[in-house]
């Protein structure tokens, strides 16, 4: 695949304005937070998501992010994602403007195409019904699905690919662990929701643990034991988000304030999930618009601070970096 891409002017306002309507209604934590941003990376970023979360639609089903329900058809529509995304970038239009805004912006930032893979590999791993055998997959699909979108954010916050640039390099790998923290974070908070529609991202060794292997885990009697693997995934999290941080500290102020902003949020999810405990999945847990304020000028203070040096040692490491 390549990016050889030019919008005229109009068409590229166009596509920024359709993606932001996406974002508006698919990811009100992620607007949010992108308002931070200089109007360019927020633009960009806006073009990115289009993609995403119409990648995350066609595979699930459903409507930005709302109402999912198990295809007949997955593995035509994983087909489908790959040859789009291929057609768009080789520089021909799809007439999909997700997908001609995902060529839009690999065009401007020179994100590696290998990314894309990544991303599609995930929702492959979806269609076919995949679960979790250990932590290790888990860790490597959480990667795909959302690290990999860390990493391209990264690109369109500036920093260079990472293959001779070994700080560029380790800050990617501080990306995707934002990545990899936000997707532990959803999981956490969708557990029972994801059941109901014959998903399952719990890791077997996990529930062997616990005892729930081959339940149903909506059933709430299990709520007790669903508990105790939220506060597992928060901790995980944790950890990953922890690390980010160092790579934040690496990107210019406004980029790194949003970045720490919808690191704060979406921790808050995984936090709201361990408070909550058996009750985390009465119903859906958001942040409310009065404390994403609040967790915003937390940011604003995280991004004033030095970042102290947290070691990667231990975390999961995709096998290539481009």
């Amino acid at each position: 695949m390549s990016a050889s891409v030019a919008r005229d002017g109009a068409e590229r306002q166009r596509l920024v304005e359709e993606s932001g309507r996406i974002i508006a209604q698919g990811s009100k934590s992620f607007r949010f937070a992108s308002q931070i941003f200089d109007q360019a990376t927020r633009e960009r970023s806006w073009l990115l998501y289009a993609w995403c979360r119409a990648c995350d639609d066609v595979t699930d089903g459903q409507t930005l992010g709302h109402d999912a329900v198990t295809p007949e058809n997955p593995s035509e529509r994983i087909a489908f994602l790959r040859a789009t995304t291929d057609t768009a970038l080789a520089g021909q239009p799809t007439g999909l403007s997700a997908f001609d805004a995902f060529a839009t912006v690999v065009a401007e930032c020179g994100i590696p195409a290998s990314l894309a893979a990544d991303h599609l590999a995930g929702f492959a791993r979806d269609a076919t019904g995949w679960t979790p055998a250990n932590e290790e997959e888990l860790l490597s699909y959480c990667y795909q699905v959302a690290g990999a979108v860390g990493v391209m954010m990264a690109h369109v916050m500036g920093v260079p690919a990472g293959d001779r640039d070994m700080l560029a390099k380790d800050t990617l790998s501080r990306a995707a662990d934002l990545g990899i923290a936000f997707q532990l974070a959803n999981i956490a908070r969708d557990i029972v929701d994801d059941a109901q529609v014959g998903r399952r991202y719990l890791p077997d060794e996990w529930l062997v643990a616990e005892g729930l292997a081959g339940v149903d885990l909506a059933d709430p009697a299990h709520r007790p034991a669903l508990a105790r693997i939220a506060r597992r995934l928060a901790t995980l999290a944790d950890d990953y988000r922890r690390s980010s941080t160092v790579g934040a500290a690496r990107l210019p102020f406004r980029s790194r304030w949003a970045v720490n902003s919808a690191a704060r949020i979406y921790g808050k999810v995984a936090e709201r999930a361990v408070e909550l405990g058996e009750r985390a999945w009465d119903r859906r847990i958001s942040i409310p618009r009065r404390e994403k304020f609040g967790l915003v000028l937390k940011a604003l203070a995280d991004s004033l601070r030095t970042s102290r040096l947290v070691s990667r040692d231990g975390l999961w490491t995709r096998p290539s970096v481009p």
